[in-house]
């Protein structure tokens, strides 16, 4: 069982037009909306490929029933926190044919304390509740936070979890990556520039990239598993280093690619995979995404002829695109 939660969550409109001209009007020749945020969307893609998950978030407003809806009818079992403070937010993706993606999100709604204790109990229930079973559990915090929640959110959920003997990944950036670090979650992924920004220095090269997982693995992190667009993935661990990446030809859409490199990533972990076929799974799944329009999710028929490259003696001196 994969419990992940979601402090922000969003609905994905993602409009698509032939090309972007500042301050003038544009004609979309498609549009979608998708529920989003990156916790929902790990457990979207994990239902998709028929692993066990549950999606919890905070949902408020109209734009809340929306995102019960829209997760209804995607088959994803979830838990709403209700929530007071405003309605869930609506991000807007603008995607030009080659892929390009434009994004403007919205704040969210403001979280009271009790909220946040709330979600975070709830994300803990779910996950005791399958260990308690006998099911393999992972808690996944991902995303950015909304207005009112404090920084130490995901550091709170670490600790927690590793109170209660679950394993937890974490997926965020920013103010609250920082001290979810220092609670020291089993795994982390973040992307190249999120790596860049947590260690505080410039990552242009795949080794650079190396040695500063190697520094967080150093203080207590397992795992860190950093994504690189177009450059695929680096896994990093005491004992491993693993480089992986897939050639996609027909780039539609990159939000939610990372999401959904976690989500093959941890399935594959929960079903006792090793870390050459724990990272294969995830970029497969990452790649298979890219190919989907909007935030659209894989399914296992987009998995088949997407042929991963996997390496233990990658090229360090690769300059990152």
């Amino acid at each position: 069982m994969i419990v992940t939660v979601t402090p922000n969550p969003s609905i994905d409109r993602t409009i698509a037009v032939d090309a972007i001209h500042r301050g003038e009007v544009h004609r979309a020749t498609s549009s979608r909306i998708d529920p989003g945020g990156k916790g929902v969307n790990i457990s979207r893609a994990l239902t998709a490929q028929g692993a066990a998950t549950v999606a919890v978030l905070p949902a408020g407003g109209p734009e809340g029933l929306l995102m019960a809806e829209l997760l209804d009818a995607a088959g994803v079992v979830r838990v709403c926190v209700p929530v007071a403070g405003g309605s869930l937010r609506m991000n807007v993706a603008v995607v030009e044919p080659d892929g390009t993606t434009t994004k403007l999100n919205e704040p969210g709604p403001t979280l009271s304390a009790a909220e946040v204790d709330q979600l975070l109990e709830v994300t803990l229930a779910r996950a005791r509740d399958a260990a308690a079973v006998g099911e393999s559990s992972w808690v996944v915090g991902s995303g950015s936070l909304p207005p009112g929640a404090p920084d130490t959110l995901y550091a709170g959920l670490v600790t927690r979890a590793r109170e209660a003997g679950l394993r937890v990944a974490i997926d965020s950036s920013g103010a609250p990556f920082g001290p979810a670090v220092s609670a020291r979650p089993h795994l982390i992924k973040p992307n190249h520039e999120e790596l860049a920004e947590l260690v505080g220095r410039e990552l242009t090269t795949l080794g650079q990239v190396r040695d500063a997982a190697y520094g967080l693995v150093e203080n207590g992190i397992e795992t860190v598993v950093v994504s690189l667009g177009g450059d695929g993935a680096l896994w990093v661990d005491p004992d491993t280093v693993l480089h992986a990446r897939a050639s996609i030809d027909t780039p539609l859409s990159t939000v939610g690619a990372g999401d959904c490199l976690l989500a093959g990533l941890i399935d594959a972990l929960t079903g006792g995979a090793d870390p050459a076929a724990a990272l294969t799974a995830g970029v497969t799944w990452g790649a298979a995404a890219v190919r989907l329009p909007g935030s659209q999710v894989p399914t296992p028929a987009d998995l088949a002829d997407l042929p991963v490259r996997l390496t233990d003696s990658p090229n360090f001196d690769l300059q990152l695109s």
